[in-house]
């Protein structure tokens, strides 16, 4: 079982000589300019995947990942281009959180079903539609436990209910009761990604609460996912297609300019005691 959480911080590169490892892929670059960390990705083809990512469960089995509710993640992050415009907008997948790493990703581990509670953008032609309310695509709070107990009854029928749900009536009577046994849960974010703004998100046992710049101010409210998970904070040129009826595709994006996810504020503190996150002077 995973420790209680203990406070972590960022300050200018003190976490690489700590909890954090780093993870450059293709193009993936991280750039150090004063208290601040840029995650960038340059110009590159979609033959070849670009990621860069820190983490802190490289190597390790799941049972070790570090946190466990109650705690709150603190990130204050601004990106290159935004969600949606008329010009250039950001391409691939980013952001910040907690999951379980289940694709193999960072160690010779099992394949698993997901388990994430994270600030989560990806860009068209992703398209994961596991909640009605919101876009397929785009900059979202998300909650998803698929590995609770009511799971495996319910891949037992994944089948049948994936042919049966291609069509709209029958997807809008079995797909809520599946959604609310997975927790699955989104809120779309309505900012500008390339201002600065703040990121909270509270993982206590009884639930998951995000907010935006004011966290007395929460957008989406979600049930909790179990811990332990891992923390990471990347941006890569992945896409994603998973939907209920049954499209599932995976794929790489070009890049034709450089894009950036820039950082000056990332704490990790137990929710019940004194904040202890160090802001950037």
């Amino acid at each position: 079982m995973a420790n209680s959480p203990q406070p972590v911080s960022h300050e200018p590169l003190v976490a690489f000589g700590g909890r954090w490892q780093r993870r450059l892929v293709g193009q993936g670059r991280l750039e150090v300019a004063g208290s601040r960390l840029r995650f960038a990705v340059g110009t590159s083809s979609g033959r070849r995947y670009s990621n860069a990512q820190i983490d802190d469960y490289q190597g390790l089995p799941r049972r070790h990942f570090a946190w466990q509710p109650p705690l709150r993640l603190t990130v204050q992050a601004r990106f290159s281009h935004p969600a949606v415009g008329p010009g250039p907008t950001l391409r691939g997948t980013a952001g910040f959180g907690f999951w379980n790493d289940p694709f193999l990703m960072t160690g010779a581990r099992l394949p698993t079903l997901p388990r994430a509670v994270w600030f989560f953008y990806s860009s068209p032609p992703s398209d994961i539609k596991l909640d009605p309310s919101t876009p397929g695509c785009g900059w979202k709070a998300a909650t998803l436990d698929a590995l609770r107990p009511i799971a495996l009854p319910l891949a037992l029928t994944a089948l049948p209910a994936i042919a049966l749900m291609n069509v709209p009536s029958v997807y809008r009577q079995l797909w809520p009761p599946i959604q609310r046994a997975l927790q699955i849960r989104e809120a779309r974010l309505e900012v500008d990604m390339t201002t600065w703004h703040t990121y909270y998100l509270d993982w206590t046992a009884e639930g998951a609460r995000f907010a935006v710049d004011d966290p007395c101010r929460p957008l989406l409210q979600a049930p909790s996912p179990r811990g332990p998970l891992g923390f990471v904070l990347w941006l890569d040129n992945q896409y994603l297609v998973a939907t209920p009826w049954g499209r599932f595709r995976w794929g790489l994006l070009d890049m034709d300019a450089e894009q950036w996810l820039e950082v000056d504020h990332l704490s990790i503190e137990p929710l019940a005691g004194k904040q202890a996150g160090l802001t950037s002077p």
